[in-house]
């Protein structure tokens, strides 16, 4: 995901930075610490603020990879 014309509605800012977060899910992705949840941040380099962004759900491979990976 790329923002083309990101302005911050905060401060007016123009610049951001991208990031990837990754979060487990509750009841046996938790047990297992499988990071089913997938985000991408974006944060103003002027202020800070953030806004998240939900990714689309991971596939069964990269659920046990990522399992036997943490």
């Amino acid at each position: 995901m790329e923002p083309k014309d990101y302005i911050c509605v905060k401060c007016n800012e123009v610049s951001y930075e991208e990031s990837k977060i990754t979060t487990t899910g509750a009841g046996l992705s938790k047990f297992l610490n499988i990071q089913a949840n997938k985000f991408i941040a974006i944060s103003c380099t002027g202020c800070g603020y953030t806004e998240l962004f939900k990714r689309k759900k991971s596939g069964a491979f990269e659920n046990i990879l990522d399992m036997f990976t943490n």
